[in-house]
């Protein structure tokens, strides 16, 4: 278990943030244990070509037996959203040093020690190299298979996460915040308390006076439960897993079901089609970018009738960092649910 102390100052200097990097390295997971992650199937599936043409020894080798990952290759980010190619560049100036003990230490396992694959039993005495191929690697995976269609849609999925946590915080207090976050966390009279049931850390008992250095709470895709990260210098971070990860899967063909009902319902003939499409997508927020992806057109098309949607007050819009979010208003809700009354303001 881990106690986290946190006053006041710590708790006003929290804050959420979200690693491109981390996800891209995280997202290896999904390939070999596919069944903890059903909502990213369809997407690795759908890349399986083109991820066939990468560095895939190294790239598979990057998450051990036992789900560890060196921690060189997912730095603390420095900020809410850091660039991806910022983070790769960090990555790739870890110290040599750094490397190696971070390959051995999870190949470890907490106790449970694997052999190295022979990709990297040739590359450990050379660390230098080691990183430099590793950085290569994930630039490769991320341009071919994670950037185009797969990190807008995963973006927006933490993005709401953020917003969701954000309205916890300030209408529910810290009380609300962790009680909402993952059932491993815990809150009383100013300790935050996680309880990680793996293994390798569950007879750990470490207490963390924060002691002014703030906390930094990080929504992933790809996390099973909360966990920590004490090691690695700066204020205490806490990955937990992001609010809507299973909608990744949702409306990956032309349109979701609930769109094509739309389509095909009266809402169609007072809005049209392409409009009563939208709506019906958007009873969770999501990007133009995403959306464009999800129903096969130009994000210039839907940013329009997103406009359109949003000016006649079916849609809510949220602007998060350089992402600006639609989701529907009360107002659209009840359109969709064809409740004429509630929606005339009756």
């Amino acid at each position: 278990m881990f106690e986290f102390h946190l006053g006041v100052d710590d708790l006003a200097a929290t804050w959420f943030g979200y690693s491109a990097l981390q996800e891209a390295v995280l997202s290896l997971r999904a390939r070999h244990w596919p069944g903890r992650y059903p909502a990213q199937q369809p997407w690795t599936a759908g890349w399986q070509d083109r991820y066939e043409t990468l560095d895939t020894a190294l790239l598979e080798s990057m998450i051990a037996p036992v789900g560890f990952v060196p921690d060189f290759l997912t730095p603390r980010p420095l900020g809410p959203r850091p660039d991806f190619s910022a983070e790769l560049a960090r990555l790739a100036a870890t110290p040599p040093e750094v490397v190696r003990a971070d390959v051995l230490e999870a190949y470890r396992g907490g106790g449970n020690p694997s052999p190295l694959p022979p990709v990297l039993a040739g590359l450990i005495d050379d660390p230098a190299a080691l990183a430099a191929r590793a950085a290569e690697a994930l630039e490769a995976y991320w341009t071919r298979c994670l950037a185009p269609a797969w990190w807008p849609r995963a973006r927006s999925v933490l993005e709401a996460d953020i917003a969701y946590r954000g309205r916890m915080l300030s209408e529910r207090g810290a009380e609300g915040l962790f009680a909402d976050l993952d059932a491993r966390l815990s809150w009383h009279a100013g300790v935050l308390r996680l309880v990680d049931p793996h293994p390798a850390v569950k007879a750990v008992g470490t207490t963390v006076n924060v002691a002014g250095r703030g906390l930094v709470l990080i929504p992933t895709l790809f996390g099973l439960g909360a966990q920590t990260d004490v090691t690695q210098g700066g204020p205490p971070l806490v990955c937990y897993p992001a609010r809507g990860k299973a909608t990744m899967a949702e409306g990956l063909g032309p349109a979701g079901a609930e769109a094509r009902a739309a389509v095909d319902g009266p809402l169609a003939g007072l809005i049209g089609a392409p409009r009563a499409r939208l709506l019906a997508l958007l009873a969770t927020p999501a990007s133009t970018t995403e959306l464009a992806h999800r129903l096969g057109v130009t994000p210039g098309a839907v940013s329009r009738h997103l406009g359109a949607l949003a000016e006649a007050g079916l849609l809510e819009r949220n602007r998060l960092g350089h992402s600006v979010l639609y989701r529907r208003s009360p107002l659209g809700d009840a359109m969709v649910a064809g409740r004429p009354n509630l929606a005339a303001g009756g």
